[in-house]
């Protein structure tokens, strides 16, 4: 099929997403200038490099036809597998997590591009079984999503592990997964948060010892709870096999092996995750409880926001930021710093920008007659609302700390070049939206 470039290329798309990454240089840059109005770092020139490098990838991905990817998925979802493997053994530590390659002034992070190889594998496989059994297509979609995963919070990175979760979920939704299927999941990862966060903040925000926790901090009290709720779940299961017709025997079976399964993983998350990750996670309900440890950052990041007001303090002219308030402040708090500077309307202007790019990948999404690229748009566009609203949510204080950065904004390559390649993912499946033949 020829493809006429120019006349089906996404300018909206593509002019947003370079919007975007030359106002990330420009705060990038602005972070780097001290309280003496000197410049510390080159960060600023690192991400223009990425930044260019990034638009020939984009480009050329877009060019290619990717539907011919799946003649090389299953070697590349395995190399991927061996990476983070390899990462994990001999990776570099940077925050706290083994989950780099590469040397302090150049590193890749092969988590960030893994995701692109989730996406297009666990799309792949949607395609290829949409006649298959339900319980079947998600039990092994599950485990798509489970083994790259738990690879990467080994790390421990529990930041870009999460960002698989709502791929999953989107992903499963569109390709027609049962509803019942998925609410059990949210279900099982939301209740295995909370049991992993409640000893937290006991001795963390309320700082009072409550009885029923020690079922979540006492190791006896918590096996004998399972038994209890997998006896009951056992009885449910029962139920819906002898009294088919009764659907209180599935809720009972449906509410009980979820709290079953959420004990038995939210034991796992508290053996794998360090005591500061635990408690980033659960600082941002008060920040005032560690001003100086793990609430410093989101106080400093509502200051900046605060400050900026209506129209900012003017671009160079943040006061947080340049008097190195802000930790981490060209990667994961880089709206704040966008924020105090150019106040509500440049928040505005970012909001509606990353509004308008969703909303041209969901047009990408239902414009395509072809099923593979239906799915992989549908999960490209979990992980970039993922991303937004993790983030900003997490500057402004109303989500927990998890290292997610700010997609085309943030310092980093290994992020940049993935959100760039997956924007050229789309505009290739927008080029190819009407064209069924299999390649």
């Amino acid at each position: 099929m020829k493809i006429n470039f120019f006349g089906l290329f996404d300018y909206i798309l593509f002019f947003c997403v370079l919007i975007l990454v030359c106002m990330g240089i420009s705060f990038i840059y602005s972070s780097g200038i001290n309280s003496e109005g000197i410049l510390v770092t080159n960060e600023y020139i690192k991400q223009i490099v990425w930044a260019s490098v990034g638009l020939v990838l984009m480009i050329a991905v877009s060019l290619y036809d990717y539907r011919k990817i799946k003649r090389f998925l299953n070697w590349i979802a395995g190399f991927f597998i061996l990476l983070l493997i390899y990462t994990k053994l001999f990776g570099r530590y940077v925050n706290g997590a083994r989950s780099w390659l590469g040397f302090a002034s150049f590193g890749i992070q092969p988590s960030e591009f893994c995701k692109i190889a989730y996406i297009i594998f666990l799309a792949d496989y949607f395609e290829q079984t949409k006649n298959e059994d339900p319980k079947k297509r998600f039990a092994i979609s599950l485990v798509i999503m489970c083994l790259p995963m738990a690879l990467i919070l080994l790390q421990p990175d529990l930041g870009t592990a999460s960002v698989y979760i709502p791929i999953f979920i989107v992903m499963c939704f569109v390709a027609g997964i049962p509803l019942k299927y998925i609410l059990y999941f949210t279900m099982v990862g939301a209740l295995s948060i909370v049991f992993t966060m409640i000893p937290v903040w006991q001795t963390e925000i309320v700082h009072k010892t409550y009885k029923v926790v020690s079922i979540l901090t006492n190791f006896r009290y918590r096996v004998l709870i399972i038994f209890a709720t997998t006896v009951i779940s056992c009885i449910g299961i029962a139920g819906m096999i002898f009294f088919k017709h009764n659907k209180q025997f599935f809720w009972v079976a449906f509410v009980f092996s979820a709290l079953t399964l959420s004990l038995i993983a939210s034991y796992g998350f508290g053996k794998v995750l360090k005591d500061y990750q635990l408690k980033r996670l659960i600082v941002y309900l008060d920040p005032t409880s560690d001003r100086l440890g793990s609430g410093w950052n989101i106080i400093q990041s509502k200051i900046a926001i605060g400050a900026g007001g209506p129209f900012g303090r003017g671009f160079l002219n943040g006061t947080q930021s340049h008097y190195r308030f802000l930790p981490q402040q060209s990667t994961d708090f880089i709206f704040s710093i966008l924020s105090e500077e150019l106040g509500f309307v440049g928040g505005v202007i970012v909001f509606v920008l990353y509004l308008i790019i969703l909303l041209r990948i969901t047009f990408i999404m239902l414009a395509t007659k072809n099923v593979f690229g239906y799915y992989i748009a549908a999960g490209i566009l979990g992980m970039f609302f993922f991303h937004f609203v993790v983030n900003v949510g997490m500057v402004m204080g109303i989500m927990p700390i998890t290292g997610i950065p700010l997609l085309f904004l943030s310092y980093g390559g290994s992020s940049l070049w993935t959100a760039m390649i997956c924007v050229g993912i789309l505009m290739s499946i927008n080029f190819r939206k009407l064209d069924l033949l299999e390649t």
